[in-house]
Formats: C-alpha cells, sequence, structure tokens
C-alpha cells in the first residue's frame, strides 16, 4: 500500500531529518486491512533509526504526538484502529518542546 508519511516538530531528526517519506507498505499475511497500529509497528520497524522511545509508547504514539489522517486528528477516526487506504497521508507532530 502506496503511503505518504511526514514527521514535524522535531520528530525527522529520529529519521535522519527526513520530512517525508513516500513508502510502500506490505499488508501481513491474512490481513485485510492495514490500520494505525499496524503502521506504526512499521515506523518503528523500518524508518525511526534512533531513540523510538521519543516516537512511540507501547503500540501507540507518545502523549504529545499528533497524528493526522489526511488532515484528520487521528482521535475522531479511531486512532489505533483508523483504517489507511492507498495514498492516504499521515502525518506525526510533536507538541512538545523544551525550553
Amino acid at each position: 500500500m502506496q503511503l505518504t508519511i511526514e514527521f514535524g516538530g522535531g520528530l525527522e531528526l529520529l529519521c535522519n531529518s527526513v520530512k517525508i517519506h513516500n513508502v510502500n507498505v506490505e499488508l501481513q499475511k491474512a490481513a485485510e486491512k492495514l490500520t494505525m497500529k499496524d503502521l506504526l509497528a512499521w515506523i518503528r520497524t523500518n524508518l525511526i533509526k534512533e531513540r523510538p522511545e521519543m516516537f512511540m509508547k507501547g503500540d501507540s504514539v507518545r502523549p504529545g504526538v499528533l497524528a493526522l489522517v489526511n488532515d484528520c486528528d487521528w482521535e475522531l477516526t479511531g486512532q489505533l484502529d483508523t483504517t489507511l487506504e492507498e495514498k492516504d497521508v499521515v502525518v506525526f507532530i510533536s507538541t512538545l518542546h523544551g525550553g
């Protein structure tokens, strides 16, 4: 499944400072759909190069990370159960900043 994944607010630093990733995520065997939970596991394995604990906590994103699917807050679409479709755009933005 072709997806665009974007990182902002400093999260791109965990991915070799690359903000936009055009990726092809394969469905797991016997899976009929790709969910955000599946995508997050894929991102942890394939995109995050360092300090995954700054992006994820357990199976989800850390508190303070805004997740958008096609410009819609994932909290409105089912969070981890959100079903992704071909060519969706998924954006992760950190809202936490030191100071």
